[in-house]
């Protein structure tokens, strides 16, 4: 049943401005880039470069542009999933993510390497053994890609970037899920020395850190040098977090995501955006306070895989009948973050759980709900609010109401019609 009692509140489109600077040509940034490691002979030298599973919006020019790099350096590039246990933990899998972003032999010109097999090159801290792609580390050099961010489950020096895809990135379902056995707790610690190891035992050409902007634009892309890898993974992820999109509201009551995926976020839905974490690790606490959060649905992109969904309150009929239950538990399982995927209360319809959502706000009625509809945790630049939140819209200097307000509207069978963006 639903738990509406009376009539829903109006809504208005908020636009949330961030900066939205961004690079005007990342085939010429790479270029620029590559220029730093000319003196270096890679004339029939077999590069394995590393991809991962998040959505990159621009992943598939910043590949082909380093492939094109390489070939014209006389170097014999070929590429491998890079994505620990994602993908189902299965060769086929890893391989699908990647031509999901566009990423496949034809499009790039090379061949796409994907093996679990990997090669143990030593031991850390707490005897956890680190791990490297067997391709990829038998070819001449190695380049990995990666976007520079906050992580979704933990605070340190060094989070999503390119220690991590070193550590847990190459490591494949092995590593990752070697790394995870002791926690997030212990990624402080595990990550880097799990990140010296490799590179003090493969040889890495460069790595190429991305970072986004507020529209998943590219605002910065830089060639690193193995040597450089700690000290500019760090400094990039502090200009990253500074520049990631957040809610901007001072309060909510229930929050609608209308997708989540892994292609949005490692977690589904970002901690950075909703302050919940399925590891319950602190460091999250930068946005406003929300009561209940409903997911509507899951992305195409993340192919069943509704990791982080344990975090919602409300999920619909529509996100149970798509979840590929396979790749939720490889994926939960591997992490050891089990909460990521318990099963949260699952309404009927969008109307349904908007009800129980409110319901679930105590003293709240559901014409005074304070609502905010996003399409997912990335794209934050246009959201509805509830009428309640107008007056601290008009008083934000970085949120605009778009419109006048209007009534929400559902269809026949109880979905939420019209889009955010």
């Amino acid at each position: 049943p639903g738990g509406l009692h009376g009539p829903l509140p109006k809504f208005v489109p908020v636009a949330q401005r961030f900066s939205t600077e961004a690079l005007p040509n990342i085939e010429a940034k790479i270029a620029s880039e590559f220029a730093k490691f000319k003196d270096i002979d890679l004339t029939g030298k077999s590069v394995a470069i590393g991809v991962g599973s998040r959505g990159i919006k621009q992943i598939a020019p910043v590949v082909s542009a380093v492939v094109r790099e390489l070939k014209g350096a006389g170097a014999e590039p070929f590429i491998v999933p890079a994505m620990g246990s994602h993908g189902g933990g299965a060769v086929e899998g890893q391989t699908a993510v990647l031509a999901s972003y566009g990423i496949t032999e034809d499009a790039m010109g090379v061949p796409i390497k994907s093996s679990l097999e990997v090669v143990e090159l030593g031991r850390i801290v707490l005897d956890v053994p680190v791990y490297c792609d067997k391709l990829a580390h038998a070819a001449d050099y190695v380049v990995v890609c990666n976007r520079v961010k906050p992580h979704t489950d933990y605070r340190a020096t060094h989070e999503s970037g390119l220690i991590k895809m070193l550590a847990i990135g190459l490591g494949k379902h092995a590593g990752a899920t070697a790394l995870h056995f002791h926690g997030f707790s212990k990624f402080a610690e595990l990550v880097p020395a799990a990140g010296k190891v490799i590179l003090e035992n493969t040889n890495i050409l460069f790595g190429v850190a991305l970072v986004e902007n507020a529209e998943e634009d590219l605002r910065h892309v830089e060639l690193v040098a193995p040597g450089a890898f700690f000290t500019r993974d760090a400094e990039l992820l502090q200009d990253a977090t500074l520049g990631i999109p957040r809610l901007l509201f001072n309060a909510i009551d229930v929050l609608i995501i209308d997708q989540i995926g892994k292609d949005i976020s490692g977690a589904g839905l970002d901690p950075n955006v909703t302050g919940r974490t399925a590891s319950g690790e602190p460091g999250f606490d930068n946005g406003p306070p929300i009561g209940r959060i409903i997911v509507r649905d899951l992305t195409e992109k993340t192919e069943g895989n509704a990791t982080g969904i344990g975090v919602a309150d409300v999920i619909t009929q529509r996100v149970v009948g798509k979840m590929d239950w396979t790749k939720l538990y490889v994926n939960i399982v591997t992490a050891g973050v089990l909460d990521g995927g318990k099963l949260p209360i699952v309404a009927d319809t969008d109307r349904d759980a908007i009800g129980i959502a409110i319901r679930g706000c105590p003293g709240v009625t559901s014409d005074q709900a304070r609502i905010v509809r996003i399409k997912n945790t990335l794209e934050l630049t246009t959201v509805w609010a509830s009428e309640r939140l107008i007056v601290g819209v008009e008083a934000n200097s970085k949120q605009e109401i778009l419109s006048e307000p209007f009534e929400l509207a559902f269809d026949d069978t109880g979905a939420l019609a019209g889009n955010v963006l």
